[in-house]
C-alpha cells in the first residue's frame, strides 16, 4: 500500500524546514524536498542577524517588529551555540535622522518585544568610548548602543531539518519537485533526483509551497491554482573584508539615501558589511553582487570608518534574492518584510503558499502555517508551541555555557587548539563529541583538509547533515572557505565524491533521506 504523508513541503530553506520540524513534532508524517542543498537559496545569504528590524519601525511595521523581538530571545535560548548576543552602535549623523528620533525608536525597540535577557540601550559618547575609535575623528560625537543577536543562518536551517528528521520527517535534498497534481483529494508530487535523473511520486493530504524565490514556479508546475499574491524579488549583497577594528560591537550606519548598512565582526578575523536592496529580475540561482553594489557598500562604510574600505579589500562577497510579498511599495527598501500566506483548496486538498518572511520569524511563521492547515492535519494541539521550548540539536545548554563547553572540549581532547575547540562548540554545541568520538590524538580524526577541518567532521556532516559537496561544507555548514585555499577545497570535493555512497548509507541510518 502506497504511503500517504500528512504534509508535503517543497523547499528546504528556513521556512520549509521550520514547518517540517513543527509538523513532525506534532505527530504528522512529513515529506520535504529541496532541489539543491538545504539553505542554498535565500536562507544562507542573509546578514546573519536575529533581530527585530529597527528600521522597519519607520514603515510602521509594529506587529512584525514586536513578533521578531519576541522570537529573538526564544531562538537564542533554543540554539545558544549558533546564536549569540551582539551589541550594535548607531552613530548620530548630523543632517539625517535627528538624535531624538533615534532615541525614541530605540526606546520603543527596547520595550515592545518583551526583552528579558538582552541588555537595554545606552547612550554613547563617541569621543571617549572605545566604540568611537574606529570612526572618523570628530565627525561623529554622539551615538547609541543597543542589543540584537547574530546567527549562523545556514546552520540554523540544517539543524532545524535535522530535528525534523529526528522526529520522523523524510528530508530529501537534490530532489526537485517537477510536477504537482491532485487526484481524489490527494496531492501527487513527482520528484526528480538531480544526480540520477530518476523520478518518483509521493502522495500527501496537504502541500506547502515554501519555494522562496521559486514560489511562483512551483505553482506553475501543475497545481491548478491561479495565485492572487505576487512575489517581489529583491537582491541583497554583502562583502567580507579583513578585520577592521578590535572590539566586539557591530555598527549600524545611516546613509543619505535613507538606507542603512551593518558592519559586523565576522568569523573572528573578518568584518561583514551589508546589505543592498534592489529589485531583481532573472534566475535567482544566478544572482551575483555587482561592481556597483560592492562600491556602494565600500563607500557607505567609508563614510563613517577612519580606515577606508576599498573594493580591492574584499576577500569574499555573496548575494541572495529575497522573495518578498509584493505590496506595491515604490522602492525595494520599503517593501514589507512581513510574511503572507495564500491558502488554496483546488479539488479539496489544501495548498499553502508562503510569500516573504524573515529568518527571525521563521518559527512563528511555521506555527501559523500549521494553524492554517489544522483542519486538514492530525497535528496535536497538545504539542502546539513546542518548538519554542525544545532546543535545536546541540543547543541543550544555558545561553552562557558555550565558552564553558569549548573549554571542556579542549580539556577532554587536549590535541585540539583553543580556536578549534571553540569553533566546534559554536557549530555543534553538545553534539561536538559525536564527531570527535573517542579520539586520543589528531591522527584519530583522520585526514586534515585544512583550516581545522578533519575527515571525522566531514563524515559527520555527510552522515547527519546532508552535506554532499565541498561547497556544502565550507560555505554552508561552516565558513571555512574563508581560510582554505582553492586547492584544499578541490581536494575536499574529490574526497567527498569518492566517499558519497558511504555517506548516503550513514544518512539513511541516521533517519535522513538523500
Amino acid at each position: 500500500m502506497d504511503r500517504i504523508y500528512d504534509l508535503a513541503i517543497i523547499g528546504g530553506g528556513v521556512n520549509g524546514c521550520g514547518i517540517a520540524r513543527d509538523a513532525a513534532g506534532r505527530g504528522n508524517a512529513v515529506f520535504l524536498c529541496e532541489m539543491n542543498d538545504l539553505a542554498s537559496g535565500t536562507s544562507s545569504w542573509s546578514t546573519k542577524l536575529v533581530h527585530g528590524g529597527l528600521r522597519y519601525l519607520e514603515y510602521y511595521e509594529f506587529r512584525l517588529v514586536r513578533e521578531a523581538l519576541i522570537e529573538r530571545e526564544i531562538l537564542w535560548q533554543i540554539a545558544p551555540h549558533i546564536i549569540r548576543p551582539l551589541r550594535f552602535v548607531l552613530p548620530h549623523h548630523a543632517g539625517l535622522r535627528p538624535a531624538w528620533l533615534l532615541r525614541l525608536g530605540l526606546l520603543l525597540y527596547d520595550h515592545i518585544g518583551g526583552r528579558n535577557l538582552l541588555p537595554a540601550t545606552r547612550s554613547v559618547d563617541l569621543t571617549r568610548d572605545e566604540v568611537g575609535r574606529p570612526l572618523i575623528a570628530n565627525r561623529y560625537t554622539k551615538g547609541f548602543e543597543y542589543s540584537d543577536c547574530f546567527v549562523d543562518d545556514a546552520r540554523l536551517v540544517v539543524l532545524t531539518a535535522r530535528d525534523a528528521a529526528d522526529h520522523g520527517a523524510d528530508i530529501r535534498t537534490r530532489a526537485r519537485a517537477v510536477e504537482i497534481r491532485q487526484t481524489d483529494g490527494i496531492w501527487h508530487v513527482t520528484v526528480e533526483d538531480r544526480a540520477s535523473g530518476t523520478r518518483s511520486t509521493i502522495k500527501a493530504r496537504a502541500l506547502v509551497n515554501a519555494g522562496g524565490p521559486w514560489v511562483e514556479e512551483v505553482l506553475a508546475s501543475g497545481a491548478g491554482v491561479n495565485a492572487r499574491a505576487k512575489v517581489r524579488l529583491v537582491q541583497g549583497s554583502h562583502i567580507v573584508v579583513k578585520k577592521l577594528y578590535d572590539h566586539d560591537r557591530a555598527y549600524i550606519f545611516q546613509n543619505a539615501d535613507g538606507r542603512i548598512i551593518f558592519v559586523i565582526p565576522y568569523q573572528d578575523d573578518f568584518t561583514l558589511i551589508g546589505t543592498t536592496d534592489r529589485d531583481y529580475e532573472g534566475d535567482p540561482a544566478k544572482v551575483k553582487a555587482t561592481k556597483e553594489e560592492i562600491q556602494y557598500l565600500c563607500a557607505s562604510a567609508s563614510e563613517y570608518l577612519a580606515k577606508q574600505v576599498k573594493p580591492e579589500d574584499v576577500v569574499w562577497n555573496y548575494s541572495g534574492v529575497r522573495p518578498l510579498y509584493d505590496d506595491g511599495a515604490s522602492e525595494a527598501k520599503a517593501a514589507t518584510r512581513d510574511y503572507v500566506f495564500e491558502l488554496d483548496t483546488p479539488g479539496g486538498a489544501p495548498l499553502l503558499s508562503i510569500y516573504g518572511g524573515k529568518i527571525t520569524t521563521y518559527r512563528r511563521l511555521s506555527e501559523e502555517a500549521l494553524e492554517r492547515l489544522e483542519p486538514y492535519l492530525r497535528s496535536s494541539k497538545a504539542r502546539e508551541g513546542w518548538t519554542g521550548r525544545a532546543p535545536l540539536p546541540g543547543g541543550d545548554m544555558d545561553v552562557s555555557a558555550v565558552a564553558a563547553l569549548a573549554a571542556e572540549l579542549a580539556r577532554t581532547y587536549p590535541f585540539l587548539s583553543p580556536a578549534h575547540a571553540s569553533r566546534l562548540a559554536h557549530a555543534y554545541g553538545t553534539r561536538a563529541t559525536k564527531l570527535l568520538g573517542n579520539a586520543k590524538s589528531a591522527v584519530d580524526l583522520g585526514r586534515s583538509f585544512g583550516a581545522t577541518l578533519t575527515e571525522s567532521e566531514v563524515r559527520y556532516l555527510m552522515a547527519n547533515e546532508w552535506a554532499q559537496t565541498a561547497e556544502d561544507v565550507v560555505w554552508r555548514r561552516s565558513k571555512l572557505g574563508l581560510r582554505m585555499s582553492a586547492t584544499e577545497i578541490d581536494a575536499l570535493d574529490e574526497w567527498m565524491a569518492a566517499n558519497r555512497a558511504s555517506g548516503e548509507r550513514s544518512l539513511r541510518e541516521a533517519g535522513g533521506r538523500t
